[in-house]
């Protein structure tokens, strides 16, 4: 779609959409994107990154070629990736040959999307608590604390990943923090691809001590309000099963579910 409706779309047109925006032209600025006979692939070009299969027409007769064809392209060039499995895609065994053939299947990640043209009133509303957007990637420290104080793990990666995109494509990435008396409470971020209907978001982290105090509504109403500020239809959301119900408050959507399938190439295995 080129221009922007004003009509809420039902579930099937709302899928139609994403395979076309997020699945087979989704760009991002630290990948290359390739287009191939039946995938769609993006390989890192940053470092911090592994490659990417966002988008695959494979049948009965060439998903076994397929397959290997892939795994030996980035075993050439030496790079790990995930082959982003949507339920739909065929053939309908996919995520098992996937498996047979040595990809580690992770759990299954709602995707969920959020047309705003049926967001609840509640996004729309002045935000009251303390939320400022980190610009500087030297001020990302408390991006990282609030993340290792919720998941008590190493996320220097994060700090490599949010740096450089706020270096490299600042219109790209919004990156907030929520704060309780001075002390960072909750963090999150919405990537926002070039000539896109949808923004993605990600994080939504809050320390325990900190929860049920509005935080989570509060970033997410404010890169609501940016997204429909730089016209932006859809907010998109891979969920984690304890996710989905909060978001489906807000009239997210689950439109499939999606695994990622990790391929580690051979000399890292």
């Amino acid at each position: 779609m080129t221009e922007r409706e004003l009509i809420v779309m039902d579930k099937s047109q709302i899928i139609a959409i994403y395979d076309q925006d997020q699945r087979k032209e989704i760009e991002f600025a630290d990948m290359q994107r390739e287009v191939a006979a039946h995938i769609v692939r993006h390989i890192d070009t940053s470092g911090n990154r592994e490659g990417m299969i966002t988008y695959s027409a494979l049948n009965e007769a060439n998903a076994e070629d397929v397959i290997r064809e892939q795994v030996s392209y980035f075993e050439s060039i030496r790079q790990n990736f995930e082959w982003k499995l949507y339920d739909y895609d065929q053939p309908s065994d996919l995520k098992q040959r996937l498996g047979s053939y040595g990809f580690v299947v992770e759990e299954a990640e709602a995707i969920m999307v959020l047309d705003l043209e049926n967001a609840p009133e509640m996004l729309w509303q002045p935000v009251n608590h303390a939320i400022a957007r980190i610009t500087d990637p030297e001020k990302l420290s408390h991006v990282l604390a609030v993340e290792k104080e919720v998941w008590d793990e190493d996320f220097s990666w994060l700090g490599d990943y949010l740096g450089e995109a706020l270096r490299r494509f600042p219109e790209q990435m919004s990156v907030y923090v929520a704060y309780v008396d001075g002390q960072p409470a909750s963090a999150a971020w919405t990537y926002f691809p070039k000539h896109s209907q949808f923004a993605s978001l990600w994080g939504g982290s809050t320390v325990t001590g900190f929860r049920k105090q509005g935080l989570y509504t509060a970033l997410l109403a404010v890169r609501t309000q940016e997204a429909r500020a730089r016209q932006v239809r859809f907010l998109t959301v891979d969920a984690s099963p304890m996710s989905r119900p909060i978001l489906e408050k807000f009239r997210f959507e689950m439109i499939a579910y999606s695994y990622p399938c990790k391929w580690k190439h051979r000399s890292e295995s």
